[in-house]
């Protein structure tokens, strides 16, 4: 038996036994590495083992806690998955992937296993071009990048130089975490402008921008995560010419644009004619997370920059997935597949509606869009995500904390980003209705205090 079955097999018969009771805290990863003498990575598969056979739950930065089944170990109701930021794997079009995959490795033959330019693999540049087109975006093949996803472009984006000379970057409050985290990582000072339900103030933009020695503006224009909202076309004009005026790059995050059911609602980069606009296009959201590729277009004077900071961070983007990326794109599969995926979350964002405009609560209000993977609740007081999140769990319903989209400074309890990527129109019904009565038990109910255990915080969560 291997290690991790070892301990798995331990914990097992612990909550069989009646050891180990309901909603009781196992040890940490760290703590039961030492009880086994085994590394955190065994006990991580240990957990992540009886989670999938659903005899514990995980609550981020809580823990592990078993899970309340019967001495029978029926079946529990199955999870509300309003968390997870990732294509339903119900919905990725595995058996397409695999055969562009087979039919990239045929038709490329000992290509596919070798290096290619660190700007890209020329096929796929080609193909690009065209593709992103369908986007409005217009750039010559020379000015795209393919690197492995979005947050190795934000990552690089964050530690380069810029022309400008200039060294903050400006993030939308709140913004997708992930940018949040290469901020951290690199050391790069950072500045946040506040982004509502009504969108951004372009008064405090313009003021930001001439004052605060601004090198580029990260913003996620088309269904912002988290908030869903989108920028108007009036919007996106005046950013992009106060970005020309005040010399400050814009990184415009597009990773929703396949789920955009307007081919009017246009990107930053076409209205851009100074080259200000860094435009970033990921396929993580539909086509496959585990291909680890997107295209970044680049202002000829970021170009040659970029390409440095990419070579010498992982030499290239990985030949087998542009392969097979460049067949996907040309043979049809991604239109046929992309309409699929996109009618699927059109119905579940107009069933999310459907049940918000039921409710019809003067304590809530919803930022909805027509498409895409994330809504917002903004909730009139403020509650403590802690006090809920338990009350979540034991109805089956798994939540991030929208506080992880703040800087410290702009931190609040007020929103609570809904997404909808892994949650049916049946479950959408159940789990906003149930957990719109638990925030509403908890608003009116200040006696609640926030349960109080040790941290744990898994980044495999953050989508």
């Amino acid at each position: 038996m291997k290690k991790h079955e070892c301990i798995s097999a331990h914990i097992l018969e612990n909550i069989q036994s009646g050891n180990m009771l309901p909603n009781e805290k196992l040890p940490s990863l760290r703590e039961m590495a030492n009880i086994f003498q085994v590394s955190i990575g065994t006990v991580q598969s240990a957990y992540d083992s009886l989670e999938h056979d659903n005899f514990i739950y995980s609550i981020p930065k809580k823990g592990y806690f078993v899970l309340g089944v019967n001495e029978r170990f029926k079946a529990v109701s199955p999870l509300i998955d309003f968390f997870s930021g990732s294509l339903d794997t119900r919905n990725i079009p595995i058996h397409d992937i695999q055969q562009c995959m087979l039919k990239a490795i045929n038709l490329y033959t000992t290509q596919a296993y070798r290096y290619t330019a660190p700007q890209g693999h020329k096929d796929l540049l080609k193909i690009m071009k065209t593709h992103l087109e369908g986007y409005q975006v217009y750039t010559d093949t020379d000015n795209i990048v393919m690197v492995s996803g979005s947050q190795q472009a934000l990552d690089i984006l964050c530690r380069m130089p810029f022309p400008n000379g200039k060294d903050k970057v400006l993030v939308e409050q709140p913004t997708y975490y992930g940018v949040l985290k290469s901020l951290e990582v690199n050391n790069t000072p950072r500045e946040g402008i506040k982004r509502g339900f009504e969108g951004l103030s372009l008064q405090e933009l313009d003021r930001i921008f001439h004052y605060d020695n601004i090198k580029f503006f990260y913003t996620i224009p088309r269904f912002h995560n988290p908030t869903g909202q989108s920028y108007t076309i009036e919007e996106k004009q005046a950013i992009v010419k106060l970005a020309k005026k005040y010399n400050v790059y814009i990184v415009e995050d597009d990773i929703a644009a396949d789920f955009d059911t307007s081919n009017k609602r246009c990107p930053l980069h076409y209205y851009d004619i100074h080259d200000h606009v860094i435009y970033i296009k990921s396929f993580s959201k539909i086509v496959q997370p585990g291909l680890r590729i997107a295209a970044i277009v680049l202002p000829q004077l970021l170009l040659n920059t970029f390409i440095d900071f990419h070579r010498w961070t992982d030499t290239q983007c990985a030949t087998l997935s542009q392969s097979t990326l460049a067949i996907y794109l040309s043979s049809g599969m991604f239109k046929k597949n992309t309409k699929m995926i996109r009618d699927i979350y059109v119905k579940r964002m107009a069933k999310l509606q459907e049940i918000a405009d039921t409710l019809n609560d003067n304590d809530i209000e919803w930022s909805i869009p027509d498409s895409g993977f994330y809504a917002c609740m903004k909730i009139n007081k403020e509650i403590q995500f802690d006090q809920i999140q338990l009350e979540l769990l034991k109805n089956r319903i798994c939540l991030m904390d929208t506080r992880m989209f703040f800087l410290n400074e702009f931190k609040n309890n007020n929103y609570l980003r809904i997404s909808i990527s892994k949650a049916n129109e049946d479950e959408i019904a159940l789990g906003i209705n149930k957990l719109v009565k638990i925030i509403k038990n908890h608003l009116f109910d200040e006696s609640i205090d926030a349960p109080k255990y040790k941290e744990h915080f898994d980044l495999d969560w953050i989508y």
